[in-house]
């Protein structure tokens, strides 16, 4: 029933709506142009560029724009064999956890708070909106809130600003986090998370909100 509730509470909620700006590609499909590791180098060998996609293929660790974003609208599609993630407003790479926001990419499950389409260890999706294969994934973050979509499905709206509290969420449960997620940076990178899992990654692009 709870489950029930918080999918028709999200189907219900406006989205935001899109900015009038350019899309910009964040992944041209041949190189990694504007991507650099944790440190701030070049990305490992095993984030391949293979038919237009960008591939983990062993361990790697993450992958990150070198550009920072605030509010945007972010689109991509991904493949997965396991446990991922796309992380975005990063203050710092080299501890993504603590300093960005993730959103779960996983094979289908759930919905609760760390399967596909969560924003992880916050808010689970409003429904398990995932399937074999490709997947179509819309993230729009602007000031406190971050909506997602997932293969045209609105699975989560939520306000940072209501998570007052470390190591806390609103319902009370406990999460992972040292500091309040209303005290999170608006600013910071994008990322791909290495957990393991063989992944894939296309159509990578995004326009900034004004």
């Amino acid at each position: 029933m709870k489950q029930l509730l918080l999918a028709v509470y999200v189907a219900a909620l406006p989205w935001i709506a899109p900015a009038q700006g350019e899309w910009k590609t964040l992944f041209n499909g041949q190189n990694l142009d504007g991507w650099m590791s944790s440190e701030g180098g070049t990305p490992s060998a095993n984030w391949t560029v293979e038919d237009g996609t960008l591939k983990r293929t062993g361990r790697a660790g993450y992958i990150w724009t070198r550009e920072r974003f605030g509010d945007f609208e972010l689109e991509l599609e991904y493949q997965t064999e396991g446990n991922s993630g796309v992380f975005v407003r990063t203050d710092n790479p080299r501890d993504p956890v603590q300093t960005g926001i993730e959103v779960q990419i996983h094979t289908p499950g759930g919905p609760d708070k760390h399967s596909v389409g969560a924003v992880y260890d916050l808010q689970a999706p409003a429904t398990n909106a995932a399937k074999p294969g490709w997947n179509r994934l819309r993230i729009v973050a602007r000031g406190s809130r971050i909506q997602v979509e997932l293969n045209g499905e609105a699975i989560v709206d939520m306000d940072l600003d209501r998570w007052t509290t470390a190591g806390l969420n609103p319902d009370g449960s406990k999460n992972k986090y040292k500091r309040a997620l209303k005290d999170f940076s608006r600013v910071g990178h994008i990322g791909f998370q290495d957990h393991g899992a063989t992944v894939a990654f296309r159509n990578i692009r995004l326009r900034e909100l004004k």
